[in-house]
């Protein structure tokens, strides 16, 4: 199958949000998603965008994006953070996966940062083998803490 990988362009945000929104199904949170079209457009595409996003196009059509953002580790110093990295259902097992992975380390690679990370879920083996393959550790030992936006407002009131 022939596809490309290029830098995100404003005009691709709707189909990104297709696929987080297919990402969310994917990993059983299907109303989780609240970033809109509008939040895609401004938070990446301002003077400072607040992250980076790499397309798949098959046939002209976005089938796969990866979205990630620069972080600073106190270990490490920069290091890069793969936020989401989704192909539609109808294309996975094309290869479009590693390739935007590829370009993901190869992005972070001229950057010069120490390190990329990622979350995966544990039940998604086929991800986490595709991972370890590449050479990635997946840190079994961690555990993922989040604050919602209502925990951040219940946090404030109570302090």
């Amino acid at each position: 199958m022939n596809f490309t990988i290029r830098k995100a362009e404003k005009a691709d945000m709707t189909r990104v949000l297709e696929l987080i929104n297919q990402l969310a199904v994917f990993e059983k949170e299907p109303d989780a998603v609240e970033v809109t079209l509008e939040d895609l457009e401004k938070d990446g595409f301002g003077n400072r965008p607040a992250f980076e996003c790499l397309v798949a196009e098959v046939n002209g059509k976005v089938q796969g994006t990866a979205i990630m953002f620069h972080r600073y580790s106190t270990w490490k110093g920069r290091i890069l953070h793969l936020e989401d990295l989704v192909v539609s259902e109808d294309m996975r097992g094309a290869g479009i996966g590693t390739a935007l992975l590829d370009e993901v380390v190869k992005f972070g690679y001229d950057l010069g940062v120490r390190r990329i990370n990622w979350e995966v879920l544990d039940w998604n083996t086929p991800a986490i083998n595709l991972y370890e393959k590449k050479g990635a550790n997946v840190l079994r030992d961690w555990n993922v803490v989040h604050l919602s936006e209502q925990g951040i407002k219940d946090y404030i009131a109570n302090l």
